[in-house]
């Protein structure tokens, strides 16, 4: 029992069989399910990495959590609350709301109505956020910038609305002496050690239900056209896998 993620050498995961190099693939514990792994192994160690590598975080930091009813949202929230961050998350609906409420998110602003950079900052008493984790991009970028705090963290980690913007970097200076990084989850796991180190860190949080892993939709390998449609059009929530 056996997983993986990557992006150079496993990608083709859509398939009902497969011959895969081993130096490339993680054990999986006994008490997790191969459904769990498969929803949470990319989204897993990306948190993973997000949460214990990026930013040495102190009991009270706060962070800005987009799409925070996401695969990856619903992991950092959890995995925030366990280091005694405040979240503040992002949604697009009431309904997504709700959820990233339920799984760790202090407070949640609708960006279908609410201006995220005015809110964060009525939230932290004018002071704004340590770390950003954007994975929306375009859209978010200016708002991002302007929720954090002197010398605090953007983390790009995705684009899912477009590529950000091209801009000086003198605009960092402006707004605060901003950090700016956009890390892959690729040089994260790249080295064995590394990978294992926080695979099993990940693995402990689950079994021992510190961190639980919501799987809230399934799909027929033949129906993958559909699940890109649903993802595109922001209607999940949590981890999406195939079941073959």
């Amino acid at each position: 029992r056996v997983t993986y993620t990557g992006f150079l050498n496993t990608l083709g995961a859509y398939s009902t069989a497969r011959l895969i190099s081993a130096d490339v693939l993680i054990k999986l514990p006994e008490e997790i399910s191969c459904e769990t792994a498969a929803a949470m192994t990319m989204r897993g160690l990306t948190s993973a990495y997000l949460m214990r590598r990026i930013y040495d975080f102190k009991k009270g930091d706060t962070i800005l959590l987009h799409a925070a009813a996401g695969g990856v949202g619903l992991i950092v929230s959890q995995w925030a609350k366990l280091l005694d961050l405040t979240v503040i998350g992002t949604t697009s609906s009431e309904e997504k709301a709700q959820i990233a409420r339920a799984h760790g998110c202090d407070h949640v602003i609708n960006y279908s109505y609410e201006n995220v950079a005015e809110r964060v900052r009525e939230l932290t008493d004018g002071v704004g956020v340590n770390v950003v984790f954007d994975s929306v991009g375009k859209d978010t970028f200016m708002a991002s910038l302007d929720s954090l705090k002197r010398r605090g963290l953007l983390v790009c980690v995705g684009t899912a609305s477009g590529a950000i913007p091209e801009f000086n970097p003198v605009l960092l200076a402006m707004k605060g002496s901003l950090y700016m990084t956009r890390p892959a989850l690729a040089d994260f796991i790249a080295d064995p050690i590394e990978k294992q180190e926080l695979a099993n860190e990940l693995f402990d949080h689950v079994r021992h239900g510190r961190i639980k892993i919501e799987i809230n939709q399934r799909y027929e390998l033949k129906d993958a056209v559909q699940a890109h449609r649903d993802l595109e059009a922001r209607k999940t929530t949590g981890s999406s896998i195939f079941v073959i």
